[in-house]
């Protein structure tokens, strides 16, 4: 039967309760598998699974009990191994590695920032920056709308600052809140925001990365920001790809 990953720790990592269930109609019960060092929080896995809620609150309950005895890496939902030698094999295949993210990762949690325009603020704040943009629509309104031509002007000269103004604070919520976290993770382009990024932040320090947010949003008032988390630091497992060192020590 194939296995279900739920997380990754060190082998003295303390029991989790006895009974507890994990994915699977019924549940099915969550062990430990041990090869030297490292542990793999693992169960058997369903023949067909599916992201149903009722199995991905289960997957989320898992890495809560983990998270809360002790540093775990949390893998994402569906992550199954052929079978229990498989998982042994590649914990003993990339010891260093899991180690090193172990200690990076040990009292750390991520949070998501989602961010997009308002639209009508946007508009006001491109324009308020741009004479030009000012003078060509002063000089339509005075026209009683100007013409064709005009219209095409000044609509392309608006989607052009605006798509200049998405590149800006693209780079500048990173940049503001970089300062108190360990790292910071780009995530992949979403429809709707200009941003997604996520943060790994000391979880002593929480309430000072959301300060932060909250402050960013005072100077950023034509952008809607919105913060998923705490989380388990999902993007922090592997330190590749977008990942950078940011400001915290």
């Amino acid at each position: 039967m194939s296995t279900y990953v739920y997380a990754i720790s060190a082998s003295s990592h303390p029991a989790l309760p006895d009974g507890m269930g994990g994915v699977g109609d019924p549940p099915q019960p969550v062990r430990i598998l041990k090869e030297g060092d490292l542990a793999a929080i693992v169960s058997d896995a369903p023949e067909e699974l599916r992201p149903k809620r009722r199995d991905l609150l289960a997957h989320q309950n898992v890495l809560a009990k983990a998270g809360r005895a002790g540093c775990a890496l949390p893998m994402r939902f569906g992550s199954v191994a052929p079978n229990d030698a498989t998982v042994t094999d590649v914990l003993a295949e990339r010891t260093e590695h899991y180690q090193e993210r172990l200690r990076a990762l040990d009292g750390k949690i991520e949070y998501n920032i989602k961010a997009s325009h308002v639209e009508e603020a946007v508009l006001h704040r491109v324009m308020a920056q741009s004479p030009e943009l000012r003078a060509l629509a002063d000089a339509s309104r005075m026209a009683g709308g100007g013409s064709f031509d005009d219209k095409i002007r000044l609509g392309d000269m608006l989607a052009a600052a605006v798509k200049a103004q998405e590149a800006e604070d693209a780079a500048e919520v990173p940049r503001l809140l970089a300062p108190v976290t360990h790292a910071v993770s780009v995530g992949p382009a979403s429809t709707g925001w200009l941003v997604n990024v996520s943060f790994l932040v000391d979880g002593d320090s929480a309430g000072q990365f959301l300060a932060a947010v909250e402050r960013a949003r005072t100077s950023l008032p034509h952008l809607e920001l919105r913060v998923n988390g705490p989380l388990p630091p999902f993007c922090f497992v592997e330190p590749t790809g977008t990942t950078a060192s940011a400001g915290a020590e």
